[in-house]
Parts: structure tokens; sequence; C-alpha cells
């Protein structure tokens, strides 16, 4: 192997690639627990599904998707929309 492939190689194991899991990871666990805190506050509210997501100006499939787990159907700010539509009183997640 030549110097300057020994090099690159050497450059590509310790730099981390350009679109950093970490970043998916990190976003994934904040949807993960608003998702979690959610759907507890669903549970114990007097709104319906359908209350919900007309209330937040999000189709019924959003908050389907959402108390069947789908995570990965809904964005943070869409997860946040939904939070202070439910409790619009509490401390923003």
């Amino acid at each position: 192997m030549s110097t300057a492939r020994h090099t690159a190689y050497a450059a590509e194991l310790t730099d981390p690639p350009r679109s950093c899991p970490d970043l998916d990871v990190r976003d994934l666990e904040k949807r993960s627990r608003l998702m979690r805190i959610i759907t507890r506050l669903i549970a114990v509210s007097d709104l319906g599904s359908k209350d919900i997501a007309r209330r937040a100006g999000l189709p019924m499939q959003k908050i389907s998707d959402l108390l069947s787990g789908k995570l990965e159907h809904l964005s943070v700010d869409e997860l946040r929309l939904v939070y202070r539509t439910i409790d619009p009183s509490g401390p923003p997640p």
C-alpha cells in the first residue's frame, strides 16, 4: 500500500462520516421520548384522536401512526404541536 493510500485510509478511520449517525440517533431519541409523553397524555385526556388531529391541524393518520409507535412518520415539530394541542399550559418538551 502506498503512503498516500495508507494516509487516506487512516483519515477515514479517524474522521466522522459526513452524515454523522449520532445526529440521527439523538433525533430518534428525542422523538421517542416525546412520543411516550404524548401517548400518556392522550390516554388521560378527554380528547379523542380525531379532536387532537383536528386541533393540531394534522391528518388523522399522523395521530394513528403516533399511537401505533410509527415514529418515522412524525417529525419533532409535529410531535411538539400535538403536545401543545393536548396540554397548552404544560412546559414545552
